[in-house]
Order: structure tokens, then C-alpha cells, then sequence
């Protein structure tokens, strides 16, 4: 066994299956919805089909990120057992998650001084997040000592590209993302915004496209222009969406095509309360290795 844990929070957007089944600990977000608070618990205590449903049917979503002294709550444990401490965070460009629980590490120095406790800015959210998770999991299973895998993790982390669409602009105009205006014309003409995450973790409109079909060939052509060895690419491959399952699998099938030498199957999960109370249903986001992000 390793002499240290490698953790994360649930904006990971993996199952809690997968996330048990590699060893890795993860803190829960909170949300609200409607009236009532809940946890944002990779789907235990609520299903994504009902979370999006009630959003539809007008109940607003809330969230929250968690604060320094859960952090510590969480990291304690493994502190009294002798272990060091990875955790890699949901980008600091979204939350400001990424600082609590840089706090709470530097909290918990003073009282541990012979563990080490590394926080790292993903600056990746939802399954690209997660993708990042998955690969330093597997460098870990490989035997990679602590100094090595939080060097690597810089070294990765804007290697990972997200790239995101979306087919209902509704709650991107509820939230102040886009106005009005642009949302009611948009929905009119059939326009999906594809949107990719920069250097510092923020997400940023890249082109406007008339048509859903168009779209999932648009993001398709940005792995090419993107991937690590283009057409040839070897690595995993990431999908993530919000209730709009058929529209994932139809760009998972693109993305078989097109790269026929990737790592397995693409890997489809559903994006989280956290994230998804931001986009509402109909987004797609696709995630895999390649140059480096600006």
C-alpha cells in the first residue's frame, strides 16, 4: 500500500462505484433544490433524470462549495493515520473551493508537521476533472511515489482538454451567461454554443453553431485539431453529460470512429448537481489529452 491518499471532491463527475473501486476519498458539494438542501453525493441520494426534471419543471438549483473546516474534517482522518495527503480540486477559475482547501491544508501542517498535504488546482471541472483523477490514480497504482505524482499532476493538468456544448441555452440565460436577447434568438435558429476551458479554468464561448447535428461533428473536429497524436491518439477519451444521454453516445460513436487506436471504450457519466445546476439539461462535454491549453 502507498504511504499516501490520493483525493478529491465529488465535482469529479465519476461514479461512486469507480471512485471506491480505485481508493479514492472524495468531500460532497451541497445544493439546494427547491426548498431542500442535499449533498451532492455522485447521485446516491437523488438520480440525475429527477434532478434535471424538477429544474425543467421551474425549481431553481443552488450550490455551494465546501468550506475550510470540512476540509479539515476530511483530511484529518487520514493525518492520524500516518498517511499523506493528495487532493486534486475543482478549478479555481469556478469556485473557490480550490483556496478552502488550500486553508484547511495549511491549518492542518501546524498539527501534523511530519505529513505532507498537496492541494491542486485541476483548473479542469466535471468528467475532465474526473479524467485528470483517472489518470494520476493509474500512475499511482503503478507505483509513483508522492513527490513524483504531484509534479505530474502539474504537468498534466492543462493537458486535458473540455470542450462543451450545449442544445438548451435556458439556464445558461437564467444564470447571467448569456442575455436574454441571445438566448431567445439562439433558441430560435437552433444555435449550440461549443465552449472549451482556457489555461486558468474558466470556461469560454469558442464559436456559435446552427444545428445540434453540427455541433457534435464541430466538437469531434476539435479532438482532431487537439488530441494527443491526432487521428492516432492512444489515450482515454471522457464524456460527460446532463440528461441528454443519446446525444453523448452519438458523439462517443463519432469519437470511435475517427479514433480507432484510443485506450478502451469512451467512458460516459453524468455531469453533477454542482456543475449541472449551471447548465441545466443538454450538455455535452468531451474530454481526452492533448497540446496544451490557452
Amino acid at each position: 500500500m502507498s504511504d499516501y491518499v490520493l483525493t478529491c471532491s465529488s465535482t469529479v463527475d465519476l461514479p461512486k462505484a469507480y471512485l471506491e473501486g480505485r481508493g479514492i476519498p472524495y468531500v460532497c458539494f451541497h445544493y439546494r433544490l427547491g426548498q431542500e438542501e442535499h449533498m451532492d453525493d455522485l447521485w446516491e441520494a437523488m438520480d440525475a433524470r429527477a434532478f434535471y426534471s424538477r429544474m425543467v419543471g421551474g425549481e431553481d438549483a443552488k450550490t455551494s462549495q465546501v468550506n475550510i473546516e470540512e476540509y479539515m474534517d476530511f483530511f484529518r482522518p487520514f493525518l492520524e493515520e500516518g498517511k499523506d495527503i493528495l487532493h486534486i480540486e475543482l478549478s479555481s477559475g469556478l469556485s473557490g473551493s480550490y483556496n478552502s482547501a488550500r486553508l484547511a491544508a495549511e491549518e492542518l501542517r501546524t498539527k501534523f508537521p511530519d505529513r505532507k498535504i498537496g492541494v491542486v488546482d485541476s483548473r479542469g471541472a466535471s468528467s475532465g476533472f474526473g479524467f485528470l483523477l483517472s489518470y494520476l490514480a493509474d500512475q499511482r497504482d503503478e507505483g509513483l511515489a508522492y513527490e513524483q505524482l504531484m509534479d505530474l499532476a502539474e504537468e498534466k493538468k492543462l493537458l486535458v482538454h473540455h470542450w462543451f456544448f450545449s442544445t438548451d441555452l435556458t439556464f445558461y440565460v437564467k444564470g447571467g451567461r448569456i442575455s436574454k436577447t441571445a438566448g431567445f434568438l439562439g433558441g430560435m435558429l437552433g444555435i449550440c454554443p461549443l465552449l472549451n476551458m482556457d489555461e486558468a479554468g474558466h470556461l469560454i464561448p469558442r464559436e456559435k453553431i446552427r444545428g445540434k447535428q453540427k455541433v457534435m461533428q464541430r466538437i469531434v473536429e476539435k479532438m482532431l485539431e487537439h488530441a494527443e497524436g491526432g487521428p492516432d491518439y492512444q489515450g482515454k477519451v471522457f464524456i460527460s453529460q446532463s440528461d441528454c444521454l443519446e446525444d453523448a453516445e452519438g458523439v462517443a460513436a463519432l469519437v470511435k470512429e475517427l479514433f480507432p487506436q484510443m485506450d478502451g471504450e469512451v467512458m460516459i457519466n453524468p455531469i453533477g448537481p454542482t456543475i449541472g445546476a449551471h447548465t441545466g439539461p443538454g450538455t455535452v462535454a468531451l474530454f481526452f489529452f492533448g497540446d496544451k491549453r490557452v
